[in-house]
């Protein structure tokens, strides 16, 4: 099953369930696929261009969230958690600490990295790998890590 067709249908059980704050989120998305499929001329997006539009939407509430948290703004925290639970329902499983760690420590031996000179070629090879499945700044860490 298709992402959209995911949400249609979630939609449509939001509104029997009157779920407001999962419908708007639910519809943002749709809006958010449907305005890059638009972008890119296309009908209907692959799962993968439909998984960039997902993270990044939700990489945007991780960074909103962060900044209202500073800013002592818990209203706009309570609601930005809420979309971050429902976005991340849609997203793939993520990857677990060990087995980043492998997919990490495998890259850079396929690509013979040795220093932080390294580090742009070892991402690169590293993030259409894990796209979606893990947080570019863990995979980052991790990274760094390696490579000292």
């Amino acid at each position: 099953m298709s992402l959209l067709t995911q949400l249609n249908e979630d939609m449509k059980q939001a509104m029997k369930n009157k779920e407001k704050e999962r419908l708007s989120v639910i519809r943002m998305v749709k809006a958010s696929i449907q305005n890059e499929s638009i972008k890119l001329g296309k009908d209907e997006l692959s799962e993968d261009e439909e998984l960039t539009v997902l993270s990044r939407e939700l990489k945007q509430r991780k960074d909103s969230l962060q900044e209202f948290s500073s800013a002592g703004r818990e209203d706009l925290v309570e609601k930005l958690e809420l979309e971050i639970s429902v976005l991340q329902e849609y997203m793939p499983k993520q990857l677990s600490d060990d087995e980043l760690t492998a997919i990490v420590q495998a890259t850079i031996q396929e690509i013979g990295a040795s220093s932080k000179k390294d580090m742009g070629k070892v991402m690169s090879a590293i993030m259409p790998k894990v796209k979606g499945k893990a947080d570019g700044s863990k995979i980052n860490k991790l990274v760094l890590q390696h490579l000292n």
